[in-house]
């Protein structure tokens, strides 16, 4: 889905929106709480339609103000120059209280607005747009854990199903007119915003200063357009994106750089639509295993798929891709996550530039082997180890990051 700014802060406007409008009135207090990696993540950017503030509270209160819970992750699309002002008074005001909530799901927000004897609550978990609960005044409305209202849930795909031959096969048979809006909206959003941010001054230029070092080469300018749309992006750009697995930066990582390999090889449409699907898809078989939110970069992710992607746009086997996915993911799964912030843009480019080494190898057929670190004897292992080290392994890394960026301990 489309997704106005960083989708944590965002995920935050929007379960403000929510409880507002369950609230019915303008409330005098709000009250958030949130996991460590939700605070992880909204620390360091910039929130999209605030005039350039940051923070949960800015979240939170900008989406009650001026927020459209049925946008969902665009729900500050409607903000205007009157809701600025207004969210200014109010951070000012301090009516907005931010909390951590130790030992939930890494995805957790849970807000409470209060007016008068009134108050309602909505929480957030899993996923950004995933509200499990809302109460009003003591009065369950919606509980999913529990069923109560939950006739209109959707069944959710079982991910479990995916493997990276069948995700191949898929994109090779699947008939493209039952995917061609969603892919097609995806390269028109996240070009608009990598466009954007080559054009303009945003973050640290991470996306400029990538072709200042390096010349307008294809490699090259395949990472600095994505770097740019991430640099847009964590510096409040207002413009869309769409996302995969939840994060607009991994959205722009599994799409930009194909684009920009199509248009110098002239590839067809066709062939371009079937390598976003299996970027997209790749990138979400990786993160079923690791999450939604770790202390694991998922520009690592988004990054192998992306090369992977490129391999079989450029006629690669089914060997090669599988190298590319192998090449990439023993040279870059280290990357931390230490929040959305500019500097996502360099972690993208590194990714990027590791997963275009590892195509470049795996055309020449060479390959790291089994046993040699964390690559496995079985493609599907690799993947599974990657994903094992980023959900169980950096679960420590995770708290002394945030414990860092908290200011908890000052090593």
């Amino acid at each position: 889905m489309p997704a106005l700014g960083c989708t944590e802060p965002i995920a935050i406007a929007y379960a403000g929106a929510k409880a507002r409008e369950i609230l019915g009135t303008f409330p005098q207090k709000v009250i958030v709480k949130c996991s460590g990696n939700i605070i992880k993540n909204v620390k360091g950017v910039t929130v999209p339609n605030s005039g350039d503030l940051k923070g949960i509270d800015t979240a939170a209160l900008l989406g009650i103000i001026g927020g459209n819970a049925d946008m969902q992750l665009e729900v500050l699309e409607s903000v205007t120059d009157e809701d600025r002002v207004k969210l200014r008074e109010l951070l000012k005001a301090k009516i907005c209280s931010c909390d951590l909530v130790e030992n939930t799901d890494n995805l957790y927000i849970d807000i409470t607005v209060v007016a008068d004897e009134h108050k309602a609550q909505v929480i957030v978990s899993d996923y950004h747009t995933n509200i499990i609960r809302i109460v009003k005044d003591d009065e369950v409305l919606y509980d999913k854990v529990n069923k109560i209202d939950n006739q209109a849930d959707k069944i959710e795909a079982d991910r479990n199903l995916l493997n990276v031959k069948d995700i191949i096969e898929f994109a090779d048979t699947v008939n493209l007119e039952d995917v061609k809006d969603i892919l097609s909206r995806q390269i028109n959003c996240n070009m608009a915003i990598a466009r954007e941010g080559i054009k303009n001054n945003f973050g640290a230029n991470v996306g400029l200063n990538l072709l200042a070092l390096y010349g307008d080469c294809l490699p090259v300018r395949a990472r600095a357009m994505a770097a740019a749309g991430s640099d847009a992006r964590m510096s409040g750009c207002s413009l869309p994106v769409v996302i995969n697995s939840g994060s607009g930066n991994q959205g722009m990582t599994v799409t930009i750089p194909l684009v920009v390999y199509a248009d110098e090889y002239k590839i067809s449409q066709e062939k371009l639509y079937r390598a976003l699907l299996v970027s997209n898809l790749l990138a979400i078989h990786q993160k079923k295993y690791i999450g939604k939110l770790s202390a694991f970069c998922g520009a690592v992710s988004a990054g192998y798929a992306c090369g992977a992607a490129i391999t079989y746009m450029l006629g690669g086997n089914f060997n090669q891709i599988a190298n590319t996915i192998i090449n990439t993911l023993a040279n870059t799964s280290g990357i931390i996550c230490d929040g959305a912030k500019p500097s996502c843009a360099a972690k993208i480019s590194s990714a990027l530039d590791a997963a275009l080494l590892a195509h470049t190898m795996s055309m020449h057929d060479d390959v790291f082997h089994a046993d040699e670190g964390i690559v496995k004897d079985d493609l599907e292992k690799t993947i599974r180890a990657v994903g094992y080290i980023g959900r169980e392994g950096m679960k420590s890394t995770d708290i002394e990051v945030l414990n860092i960026m908290i200011d908890k301990v000052c090593p």
